[in-house]
This record gives C-alpha cells, sequence and structure tokens, in this order.
C-alpha cells in the first residue's frame, strides 16, 4: 500500500494536508448528514484514486466507519491501492443481486472496508444508474459513518454525473497545472445541473516549491520530511 501515505508516513506534510480534508469534511457535516462523498476528477491522471484513498484512511483513524467502493467499472484501480483481490466486486454484485456483504473485503492495517469493482462490465453506465445501485447505497449507509465512491473522470463518460445525483457531496481533483480551467468548470457544472452537493476542490500534484507560499504547507513541513519530498509527485 505504497500509496496510502498517511499509513506509511503519517507524521509528512502531505499527511497533514489529507488531514485537513477530513477536518473540511467533518466541519460540512454538522448542519448536512454527509455520509456518502463521491471523489472524481475532470480527466485521467489527476490522482483522484490516491486522494480517496488517503482521506477514508485518515477517517479510520477517527473510529470512523468507512467503506471505500470502486465505481470506476472501465479502469479500476483501487485494489491495487490497497493490494486486495479484484476477483468479484461491485459489478458481479449488481448484475447477480448477490448479497454485498459477500463482495466486502476488510484492509485490516487500515480498519477499512473496500467493495473493488469486479469483473468489468460492458454496461457501467447503466449499472449504476439502476435500482439495484440505489438500493444498495441506502442499505450500506444504515453500516456505515462514510463511504467513499471512485468514479472515472467527469469529462469523457457520464458515470460520475449519474451517481452524483444522489450522493451526499462530491469531491472534483484537480491535478495543478495541468488541467484547462474552462473544462474544469463544465466539469463542475454538469454535475450540479443534476442537483449535486460539490463539498470543494482539492488541489494535487503542486510542487513543493509552489506550496510553500501557503501557510497551512509550511507550518506543518518539518526537517525529517522536507528532502524526503522533494520528489513528490501527489502533494495536496
Amino acid at each position: 500500500m505504497k500509496d496510502i501515505i498517511v499509513h506509511n508516513n503519517p507524521k509528512s506534510s502531505i499527511s497533514e494536508a489529507y488531514r485537513a480534508i477530513r477536518t473540511n469534511i467533518e466541519f460540512a457535516n454538522i448542519d448536512k448528514n454527509i455520509r456518502t462523498i463521491l471523489v472524481t476528477s475532470t480527466t485521467p491522471g489527476e490522482g483522484k484514486t490516491t486522494t480517496l484513498s488517503n482521506i477514508a484512511a485518515t477517517m479510520t483513524q477517527n473510529d470512523e466507519r468507512v467503506l471505500v467502493i470502486d465505481c470506476d467499472m472501465r479502469k479500476p484501480r483501487v485494489h491495487k491501492v490497497f493490494g486486495i483481490s479484484n476477483k468479484k466486486g461491485l459489478a458481479d454484485m449488481l448484475r447477480k443481486e448477490h448479497n454485498y456483504a459477500d463482495y466486502i473485503q476488510k484492509v485490516e492495517d487500515l480498519n477499512l472496508d473496500v467493495l473493488t469493482a469486479g469483473k468489468i462490465p460492458t454496461n457501467p453506465s447503466e449499472l449504476l444508474h439502476s435500482k439495484a445501485m440505489k438500493n444498495l447505497i441506502t442499505a450500506l449507509k444504515e453500516e456505515y459513518d462514510y463511504i467513499f465512491l471512485d468514479t472515472p473522470p467527469v469529462t469523457p463518460v457520464t458515470d460520475a454525473t449519474i451517481l452524483s445525483g444522489y450522493i451526499d457531496g462530491v469531491i472534483l481533483v484537480v491535478a495543478s497545472g495541468a488541467v484547462d480551467i474552462d473544462l474544469a468548470k463544465r466539469a463542475v457544472q454538469s454535475m450540479t445541473t443534476i442537483g449535486a452537493n460539490i463539498l470543494g476542490v482539492v488541489i494535487n500534484k503542486l510542487k513543493v516549491e509552489n506550496a510553500k507560499q501557503y501557510q497551512s504547507y509550511y507550518y506543518y513541513q518539518s526537517k525529517e520530511t522536507e528532502e524526503e519530498e522533494e520528489d513528490v509527485h501527489e502533494t495536496i
């Protein structure tokens, strides 16, 4: 689980940035019951899966019951991040309408549960828009404090937009200096048009030298991690 920075290097400033995101989510939850959170990006390669996985891992550190669902049934990656099997998962469960408990895997080191994408289907959009998927989310909310859903990027396909219509909140991951701002705005607009609740944006892949202008980053930077993080490519 080399990508789970909050577990492997909890004292780094990157881990602190993820914990700051956790705090922001908790504050957003004061007036609204935000239990299901969709994490997506505008285009591929912006780091949404790594971001989601680390945020979910920080939630378990507060003794929250957390589930990660890989809804990217086109290019699933959650199972790779957590080092678990993808032999069966969400797509298989929805097609066969089996009990979800038979498909959820426990990541013991992080004390969180994962429902991988499973076998890549021919109709991912239809599965995500199905009554079975909506019923699944409703049932899982009875068992977990937070459910994080990883989806394909917004621009290439409609999967994230479909899901965002009945999910409590959406986080958009944007790679610094890599995405056209108008494209990112259109991604947000496509989701808000159908009533999505945009919780905020995570700026990812921000170079260390640029990040130093932010007070929170500078405050948590330590001598032990400064040299190590010069080559980090996914700094919040």
